[in-house]
């Protein structure tokens, strides 16, 4: 046993955050832990890591066992450099390498049987603990957090903050504590990254315990689910996705012992009443009063009243071309990328791409937000769209919620608006509430409700699940699933693409719609078998014209210059993406994110460096092209 959490309470002012929580973890289990926004996971986590105290309960952590966390691995001297940081976990190693070194100097003058054995037992043990591997692991686990070599040679204090908070997840991996706690890990990495991270996850030889909204990767990490619901736990063996099915029949089995039970406690009351007030039986009904009394009774949870149960549909049905997008280039000052593609009645295509290349853009000018840099779009006949965006859905307002819907739908009554509020969740005087007093999920359950409201036949989503918990997420997959109309969207959430995309569009320097769901493009750009086959008609480019025929002299010099063109072009695009990377990381430090302003000049800035990128890399391919040819 690795450690072990017993019947755990802990209270904040009047909230119960965990009454009776339990947790035992054994050998190399991953276990993830889930339950709805401020169920408490993060409040375990904290006291299986010694950082909390329970209110009272138990924890046993054995001597040898060594419990990590992101919050306790901190940078005391940031003058250091990042590599002599990291290093400091391998310090019990080099000094094992120094004794390895000096046994085989005296080896040099001293080959006897004695120190032979010294020897291979040092390096027995060397070898046992990756010691000829360990500098290879630490550049290979932080260049996959997006680090440059020449990063290790900097001071931690010239990195931001969030920067910092990388290199300590780094850190805490080459730590390998027995037991690995980890709350939320995948935020702010790109999808590569995330890839990386499930890999090293599920290899990681000791246990690890995680928090994620990421259900794809609770399915590819993790072998046991631990599900905290009103601060108790509860234990399901297998992936999330098991999880899910062995969840949904515990509910039909907890909801048949329910019935029984009920049935039966109807039968004694009855008996009771019939006997109490006879000498003859009394005796025999304050017995069944006791029964009853010390019954452990049981709690229905076939109706979950806490789950949204959005519905989502088309008034009109429209035409059945949807959009057609011809040669649309977008982005701010420059281009950001050009896209061809058919939107037909019923398609629901996600767009994917790297961060900040302008997805969100694609939308707001579709939209009319932004005006096209060239080409053309147009919508096709009668159709109706709804547009959803964080930037919407943060919107600040003195209104409460119900007369935010109501001043949308003035002739609705008020049945009809309370229905579709409670539909997510705003229920008694919650509808009182004023939007500027909720909570980041709550604003995105209001913009939903009021996009519901309006039932359109083509909704163009912008994130639709950030700020949602696990529950509300799969609510309102159900309720897309069930929808009539067309789907256009982005999404950063790899389990939301892989039920709702049945097209993919990938926007880049050169963007191209696939005619594949998200789990087969996934797998195919893994493989690296994407190609032109995957393709839709639409988006299929012409072959280029064979060159004419040049004389030897022309090939040569031509080839030269090409060459040192190439050359330059690598240069120029090394150096944009280190001012692209210093870019992005500025979106971690308060002075941004803290403020809308100088947020949305920081994306406009980094959607014009990716323009530059996207601009150099074209260039850059057709010179390479033009090599290869005439090699």
């Amino acid at each position: 046993m690795k450690l072990q959490v017993s019947n755990l309470y802990k209270s904040f002012g009047a909230q119960d955050v965990l009454a009776g929580a339990s947790l035992q973890v054994r050998g190399t289990e991953k276990i993830g832990l889930v339950g709805r926004n401020g169920c408490g996971k993060t409040t375990l986590l904290n006291i299986i890591s010694g950082k909390e105290d329970a209110d009272r309960g138990e924890r046993i952590v054995p001597n040898a066992v060594r419990i990590g966390s992101l919050s306790q691995t901190a940078f005391d001297d940031k003058s250091q450099t990042v590599l002599q940081a990291l290093e400091q976990v391998f310090e019990p190693l080099r000094v094992l390498e120094k004794e390895l070194e000096a046994q085989a100097k005296v080896l040099e003058t001293d080959s006897s049987e004695k120190q032979l054995e010294k020897y291979d037992r040092l390096q027995t043990r060397f070898d046992a603990l990756g010691g000829y591997d360990y500098e290879h692991e630490l550049r290979s686990v932080f260049y996959h957090f997006g680090f440059q070599e020449s990063d290790l040679d900097k001071k931690l204090s010239e990195f931001s903050s969030g920067q910092q908070t990388r290199i300590a997840l780094v850190k805490l991996l080459l730590e390998k504590p027995d037991v690995l706690l980890l709350d939320e890990p995948t935020n702010h990495l790109d999808l590569d990254s995330i890839e990386w991270l499930e890999s090293y996850i599920s290899r990681y030889p000791s246990a690890v315990i995680l928090v994620s909204h990421d259900r794809m990767f609770l399915d590819h990490v993790c072998d046991e689910i631990v599900e905290i619901d009103r601060g108790k736990t509860m234990r399901f063996p297998g992936n999330y996705s098991r999880y899910v099915k062995a969840k949904e029949e515990w509910i039909a089995k907890n909801h048949d012992a329910y019935v029984r039970q009920q049935e039966e406690i109807h039968r004694m009351e009855a008996l009771i009443e019939k006997f109490r007030y006879k000498k003859s039986k009394a005796a025999f009904a304050q017995s069944k009063i006791k029964y009853l009394d010390r019954m452990d009774r049981l709690e229905d949870a076939k109706e979950d009243k806490t789950r949204i149960k959005a519905s989502f549909s088309s008034e009109r049905k429209g035409g059945n071309r949807v959009l057609e997008v011809d040669g649309l280039s977008f982005g701010y000052d420059h281009p950001l990328s050009t896209v061809g593609f058919e939107m037909f009645r019923q398609n629901r295509i996600g767009i994917v791409g790297p961060n900040g290349i302008g997805k969100s853009t694609l939308l707001r000018t579709l939209i009319g937000k932004l005006p096209p840099l060239g080409g053309e779009y147009s919508f096709g006949h009668q159709i109706d769209i709804g547009y959803f965006d964080q930037e919407t859905a943060a919107t600040r307002s003195d209104k409460t919620v119900i007369d935010t819907l109501w001043d949308d739908h003035p002739d609705a009554n008020q049945t009809q608006i309370r229905s579709v509020l409670a539909a997510f969740l705003f229920t008694g005087e919650e509808v009182f509430k004023e939007v500027n007093d909720l909570s980041g999920g709550e604003k995105v359950c209001l913009s939903l409700a009021r996009l519901m409201m309006n039932h359109d036949n083509l909704l163009i989503l912008d994130e639709p699940t950030n700020h949602l918990d696990i529950p509300a997420k799969e609510a309102l997959e159900k309720a897309l699933e069930d929808y009539d109309g067309t789907l256009l969207f982005v999404s950063h959430d790899r389990m939301f693409l892989s039920k709702m995309a049945g097209k993919i569009l990938e926007i880049g320097p050169e963007s191209h719609l696939y005619d594949l769901d998200y789990n087969e493009y996934a797998q195919r750009r893994k493989e690296g078998t994407l190609s032109a086959s995957n393709e839709t008609p639409s988006a299929k480019k012409k072959a280029a014209a064979p060159a004419p025929e040049k004389t030897a002299a022309q090939l040569r010099q031509e080839k030269n210059t090409l060459q040192n063109r190439v050359n330059r072009l690598e240069e120029l695009l090394a150096k944009a993406e280190e001012d692209l990377e210093a870019l992005r990381e500025l979106r971690y430090e308060p002075e941004y994110y803290q403020d809308y302003r100088k947020m949305e000049e920081l994306d406009g800035r980094i959607d014009e460096q990716h323009n530059t990128i996207a601009s150099l890399t074209k260039e850059w391919e057709e010179k390479m092209t033009a090599l290869e040819e005439m090699a």
